[in-house]
């Protein structure tokens, strides 16, 4: 379906044929108010911004000439995902994977799809779209580099909005990062070792009277 033929942002995933599944199960009547009440938003918000540039990973999801989808993960430090503007997401396509697919298949087929999910906030975005490979702009590619990660960028992709939901936090398992958990660890020790100091400074004053 093209952009042309859309009357909802959502219809990028809610097709004919996923409508009639959605009348036939039942949920039809909820997903029209749905569309009715505005739908899916096709505009990075500031809020959104800020989830998408917190992430330290991505999952990417292409197809081929045939529709064979395909998913990949990405990952880097917070920052590696740049919001370039209100429809535009860009990030350094690190040197390392040698398949080569999701440049293969967006080569044949732009229709991508990101996935992101915040484990500790137990917050999930999914974003419809269209992805693009930007091969020989270094000065592309090092503006997306996160400043400092040891990596080499082999090109850049940019990812331009067409929709994006918000899920619910159903399901979602609630995990942390280890280096937010060590952090937490070692303030709570720093935080034990004074408090054991204080005791025994006050243990020690008692004693002294």
């Amino acid at each position: 379906m093209s952009n042309s033929t859309r009357t909802y942002p959502s219809d990028v995933a809610f097709t004919p044929t996923v409508k009639a599944v959605q009348t036939r199960k039942g949920s039809r009547p909820l997903y029209a108010r749905v569309e009715e009440n505005g739908s899916w938003q096709t505009r990075i918000a500031p809020d959104l911004k800020a989830f998408i540039e917190a992430q330290r990973s991505v999952f990417l999801a292409t197809a081929n000439r045939e529709g064979q989808p395909y998913i990949q993960h990405r990952g880097g430090p917070p920052g590696f995902l740049r919001v370039l503007d209100e429809a535009t997401i860009g990030f350094a396509d690190f040197a390392g994977n040698r398949q080569y697919i999701t440049l293969g298949n967006l080569a044949d087929n732009p229709k991508a799809y990101l996935f992101l999910i915040d484990y500790a906030r137990r917050q999930r975005i999914k974003i419809w779209g269209e992805a693009r490979v930007v091969e020989g702009d270094e000065e592309l590619a090092a503006s997306l580099m996160p400043e400092g990660y040891k990596a080499r960028a082999e090109q850049a992709i940019l990812f331009t909005v067409a929709a994006w939901d918000a899920n619910c936090p159903q399901h979602i398992p609630q995990r942390f990062e280890a280096d937010d958990v060590a952090a937490a660890l070692a303030e709570r020790d720093r935080r034990i070792a004074e408090l054991e100091a204080e005791i025994a400074r006050l243990r020690d004053g008692g004693e002294a009277q």
